[in-house]
């Protein structure tokens, strides 16, 4: 006879929120009261079985990016009937597949394109950066100079005794 002290609801529940990958199976230990091996061997038992956060748990928009790419490829290589049952059990839409495998294909020209572009405005930065750190260099001189014929000019009147007054 076999006991078993957990409720079909509460399982699929913990099992959902392991599978998730949100939180951790210690903080759900800890949340729920559940024995750690008892977790771990709920999700162990629906990894085997085919769960996983793609399946029932969860929308499929709501998906981590992880599991979209795992669904591509687990689909790559399957013929249109295949793909099929695999879409209908996973409770997809075949054109949600099709859209995340045309992401990942273009998930690296973006990139390249994204880096070529903030490595541009980059450049263009450091010399705006330059232009201003000569200027301010520039002007730093001229300042220091106009405050030495300031002070040239005060010595030169006190020893020659000269007064800003013509007489």
């Amino acid at each position: 006879m076999s006991y078993n002290k957990y409720s079909k609801e509460l399982k699929e529940s913990v099992v959902s929120r392991i599978l998730g990958g949100e939180e951790s199976v210690s903080d759900i230990g800890r949340d729920t009261g559940i024995n750690l091996n008892t977790l771990y061997r709920w999700r162990d038992n629906a990894q085997r079985t085919g769960l996983s956060a793609t399946t029932k748990y969860k929308k499929a928009e709501n998906w981590r990016t992880e599991d979209k790419f795992l669904v591509v490829i687990e689909t790559a290589n399957l013929n249109e009937i295949e793909f099929s049952e695999y879409c209908r059990k996973k409770g997809l839409y075949p054109e949600q597949v099709k859209e995340w495998k045309e992401a990942c294909m273009q998930a690296n020209g973006v990139s390249t394109e994204k880096i070529s572009k903030v490595n541009q405005e980059l450049k263009q930065e450091k010399k705006a950066n330059e232009k201003l750190q000569k200027e301010l260099t520039r002007k730093e001189k001229a300042l220091a100079e106009a405050a030495a014929l300031l002070v040239l000019g005060k010595k030169a009147n006190a020893i020659w005794g000269q007064d800003n007054e013509e007489d």
